[in-house]
């Protein structure tokens, strides 16, 4: 079931949404990089595998190693969880708005992630 949002999470999640679509802008090549869905989400694609997407007011990214360990350690990061149940998905990482200015760089190092284990 969908959680409602209140007003405020509504205006954060359309702000996150327009930095979403600069970055999906810049990164996708309509090739191999692609925007789609996932779990009903917008999200980022390589070679049809889901690199990073947009849940909310936040960004989640598949990552591994260092570059998990960095956006983890963001503040408000947190492994994702989307079904809210306790059962979070340990490859991704949720990023929230507060560091947006990260996300660039994050959806790069999911991307060559993703692209590297196909």
């Amino acid at each position: 079931m969908k959680q409602k949002l209140s007003a405020a999470e509504e205006d954060a999640a359309r702000a996150a949404l327009a930095v979403y679509e600069a970055l999906i802008t810049e990164i996708t090549d309509g090739h191999s990089v692609v925007a789609s869905k996932m779990f009903g989400m917008p999200c980022l694609k390589v070679d049809g595998k889901a690199a990073a997407g947009l849940f909310n007011d936040s960004m989640t990214f598949k990552l591994a190693g260092a570059a998990h360990a960095t956006a983890l350690a963001l503040d408000g990061a947190h492994l994702f969880d989307p079904s809210a149940m306790g059962r979070p998905m340990k490859e991704w990482v949720q990023v929230p708005y507060a560091n947006r200015d990260r996300w660039a760089s994050l959806a790069e190092a999911a991307i060559a992630y993703v692209r590297n284990r196909s």
